[in-house]
């Protein structure tokens, strides 16, 4: 019951608009933020998934340290140490995050924010020990430090919340090659697709982008953004690329690969073929890993060709 308790909590925080004013001038402010290529850098694109949880390991693993250090006597020092360290990782620690958290849906944001001010009240929570500790109150120090991890945990249950119930951070189009049946599918005739076009097709239930090129080549990627599911299909396509209405990732077209974030994985790119004046995409044979379902074992995706 306890559990449920918290779920039921959780889902209610996802639910509360009372906070969507602040939400939306905070994220505008993130948004705004000239950080150039640094805002790629931030997302984690260069690592293949978001570089926060990676970051947020330091701040974390050096405040459970002092926690550890402090339940020992004259060891205030080096716990003081520790806590420093802390402090000066939650800094990056805390952009990385701002940086993902403004381009989250909106009851993302909701848990997310609140998530932030958690983490907020342990920096100022260990801030204030470390002040004690200066200042020689060392029975304070501690007391501010165990309430500091208190709150950094509150934040990181918080955390855990959005990357595993709210898949935020999570990639969206992993599921594409183990749902997506072996061999060619025909998705339409050439006429289908007009030229510079985005088009949306379906394989197996999988929505697939397929978009024709002046000089007749044709690419075909997994419609749903890699980042939130957004539908490339309704995306801008240009210079060989297409980008997401909905948080602006893009992807090059003949791979999938994606050159701008938030999205930190590449798209899954089809082969392409024309028979007969049809054009035919499947997965490339490495895409699968080990083996793929046949036409028959094809898991649906999602509902109504929907993405879960």
């Amino acid at each position: 019951m306890g559990q449920n308790r918290v779920l039921r909590l959780l889902d209610g925080l996802e639910r509360q608009p009372r906070a969507d004013t602040v939400i939306d001038l905070v994220g505008r402010g993130v948004r705004a933020l000239p950080l150039g290529g640094g805002r790629d850098l931030l997302h984690g694109r260069w690592l293949g998934h978001p570089v926060h949880p990676l970051m947020v390991q330091v701040p974390i693993g050096s405040w459970l340290s002092a926690a550890v250090l402090d339940l020992r006597p004259g060891r205030s020092r080096e716990a003081g140490l520790l806590i420093g360290v802390g402090l000066a990782a939650a800094a990056p620690a805390a952009l990385a995050g701002a940086v993902d958290w403004a381009e989250l849906h909106r009851p993302q944001q909701r848990v997310g924010l609140v998530h932030a001010l958690a983490n907020t009240a342990a920096v100022g929570l260990y801030a204030a020990s470390l002040v004690c500790r200066a200042k020689g109150r060392t029975g304070a120090g501690r007391g501010f430090a165990y309430l500091g991890l208190t709150a950094a945990a509150t934040g990181g249950m918080l955390g855990g919340h959005l990357a595993y119930r709210q898949a935020a951070g999570a990639n969206h189009a992993e599921e594409v090659p183990h749902v997506v049946s072996e061999g060619w599918h025909r998705i339409g005739a050439v006429a289908d697709f007009p030229v510079g076009q985005a088009v949306r097709r379906s394989v197996d239930d999988v929505p697939v982008l397929v978009v024709r090129e002046p000089g007749g080549a044709v690419h075909a990627l997994a419609d749903r953004c890699s980042h939130l599911a957004g539908p490339l299909s309704e995306g801008t396509v240009e210079d060989g690329c297409v980008r997401c209405p909905w948080h602006g990732s893009v992807f090059r077209l003949s791979d999938g690969w994606n050159v701008r974030g938030p999205a930190t994985a590449p798209q899954p790119a089809f082969d392409t073929r024309i028979v007969d004046g049809h054009v035919e995409v499947r997965l490339p044979e490495e895409a699968s890993g080990e083996s793929r379902p046949s036409a028959a074992e094809a898991v649906p995706y999602g509902v109504d060709g929907q993405g879960g």
